[in-house]
């Protein structure tokens, strides 16, 4: 049995992996904080106009959540809601790259997919229907979080994993400050738009 301790630490190192800084760096696009956004996110690798890179990091990220809590509920199934939270602070705060992550929508949403597959597919799907219908990878996030600690509440009846969704869900709010400061001014780039800085 992991203790809670080895849980958190082992979540949180593979939740700091920074796959979207290790993919374009290994792809020879060099340092992805140095364009766009700045972000270590796949909506900021897909800034490079390389989407097969912007869709491995989508994927990577978010199975990172994923593992994180299927391998721990397999050790030790009283971790998980410590295995979800620290993979996910883990991405936002990566001891690797001076405490400076990404925004945590995918690895949050691989955590839900790991808790309950039927939250983070709709989840998923949320995220999808509004990128689709306003073009705003931000503003899809914040729909996708603001319903997700009622989903997981309604879907699980259980209130630890409502509480995570929704302790997620605030912290992901609070990495899109910015993002939601330009969408009310109107200067938020939509998707697949080159952001200047």
């Amino acid at each position: 049995m992991m203790t809670d301790l080895a849980v958190a630490v082992f979540s949180y190192l593979l939740g700091s992996i920074p796959f979207g800084l290790v993919l374009t760096r290994l792809a020879g696009l060099g340092d992805i904080r140095a364009i766009g956004s700045g972000n270590i996110g796949a909506t900021n690798v897909l800034r490079t106009g390389n989407k097969g890179l912007a869709a491995a990091t989508l994927l990577l990220d978010g199975a990172k959540g994923t593992v994180a809590v299927l391998l721990v509920a397999h050790l030790a199934h009283h971790g998980v809601f410590i295995a979800g939270l620290a993979v996910f602070l883990g991405h936002l705060f990566p001891v690797w790259l001076g405490f400076k992550g990404g925004k945590g929508v995918a690895t949050g949403l691989g955590v839900f997919y790991a808790l309950s597959w039927p939250l983070g597919a709709l989840c998923c799907l949320t995220w999808l229907l509004t990128a689709l219908t306003f073009r705003y990878s931000s503003l899809s996030a914040l729909v996708a979080y603001a319903v997700a600690p009622v989903l997981a509440w309604l879907l699980t009846g259980a209130w630890p994993t409502a509480l995570l969704a929704l302790l997620i869900a605030v912290l992901v709010y609070t990495k899109h400050k910015a993002n939601i400061a330009r969408l009310l001014a109107g200067t938020e780039p939509k998707i697949g738009k080159k952001k200047a800085a």
